[in-house]
C-alpha cells in the first residue's frame, strides 16, 4: 500500500499592490494599497494622499503585486527614489 504524498503548499495570494498614478498636472504619485479600486476612488474624491489632493483626476499607470505590506512598502520606497524618466520607463515596460 502506498501513501499519497502531501500536496505542495499553496502560495499565498498577493494582497498588496504598489502602484503609480498619473495626476492631472502630469506628475506621478506612487503608493501602496490592499484595495486598489477603493484607493483610486479615494484619490479621485480628493480623500487620498495629501499629494494627490487637488491634482485629480488620477489615472492608474502601473501596478505590482506583493504578498506582504512590507514588500509592497519596500518597492514603493524604491520607486519613489527613481527619476521621472526612470518612472516613465518602468511604466512603459508594464503599462496598465
Amino acid at each position: 500500500m502506498t501513501l499519497a504524498s502531501p500536496a505542495p503548499p499553496v502560495p499565498p495570494t498577493p494582497t498588496w499592490t504598489t502602484y503609480i498614478v498619473a495626476c492631472a498636472d502630469s506628475t506621478y504619485y506612487t503608493g501602496i494599497s490592499n484595495d486598489l479600486t477603493k484607493r483610486l476612488a479615494k484619490h479621485n474624491a480628493n480623500q487620498g494622499a495629501a499629494y494627490t489632493k487637488g491634482r485629480g483626476p488620477v489615472k492608474l499607470c502601473y501596478t505590482e503585486q506583493f504578498e506582504t505590506r512590507g514588500a509592497a512598502s519596500q518597492r514603493e520606497a524604491a520607486i519613489k527614489k527613481l527619476t521621472r524618466e526612470q518612472k516613465i520607463a518602468l511604466i512603459k515596460q508594464n503599462p496598465c
